[in-house]
């Protein structure tokens, strides 16, 4: 247990010193563990510690292990971080408090019905294709305002905008351009960084970072 409170502690202490160069508050910003991956029992350590957002990538994933760690720690929030197909919809929107891949029209209409049928509606983030790559999925730039406009239309609240940067190259340009989306569209919420670059991603605006190694250590 106390080296999962010591990773934690690293991590907390790092996106404290960013804030601080950036001049921004650390209580801006939610540090999601992603747990993808993990056991229940690779979980509790940081639960202990006291992690309570947790990032997954599929919904069967996160079906079968969160229920019983949520009964066992109900106030967990947990995030959906990974792509989203339109007939889990149903499902994510009953599992999880925030969806950060919406990112196309089929989505949008499926969540939307999700949510009406749920009386609720998870935090929902934009997934922005920040670098234009066609293997990886997301809203084109170009696209944005028109999504926003659907969601909105078919009753949706959209609170920010998420991104992940093309690998291999500097990501601080591409969290500057999420930012600014974000800020030109009248977005309070960014969701970028991960556990090699989430200082960065502090430094240019995120409200949220995604970390999974540098909390749980190298997948063996």
């Amino acid at each position: 247990m106390s080296e999962a409170a010591d990773r934690l502690a690293e991590v907390n202490a790092n996106i404290a010193g960013a804030a601080k160069r950036a001049q921004r508050r650390v209580d801006e910003i939610c540090l999601i563990a992603v747990s993808k991956t993990h056991d229940a029992d690779a979980i509790r350590p940081l639960i202990a510690a006291g992690q309570r957002h947790f990032g997954e990538n599929r919904v069967q994933e996160a079906a079968a292990k969160w229920p019983e760690l949520r009964a066992e720690t109900p106030d967990i929030v947990l995030h959906l971080i990974g792509q989203l197909q339109s007939n889990k919809a149903e499902e994510a929107v009953a599992l999880f408090d925030a969806i950060h891949s919406l990112d196309r029209s089929s989505l949008v209409q499926a969540i939307a019905k999700a949510c009406a049928k749920a009386g609720k509606q998870p935090q929902l983030f934009v997934q922005v294709n920040i670098g234009d790559e066609e293997q990886k999925g997301g809203c084109a730039v170009a696209d944005l305002p028109a999504l926003l406009a659907e969601a909105k239309d078919a009753g949706l609240t959209i609170d920010g905008l998420m991104a992940i940067p093309p690998a291999e190259i500097e990501p601080a340009p591409f969290f500057a351009l999420l930012d600014e989306l974000a800020e030109r569209l009248g977005l309070p919420l960014r969701s970028m960084g991960m556990s090699g670059d989430y200082e960065i991603a502090v430094m240019l605006g995120a409200t949220h970072v995604r970390v999974g190694t540098a909390l749980f250590g190298s997948r063996s």
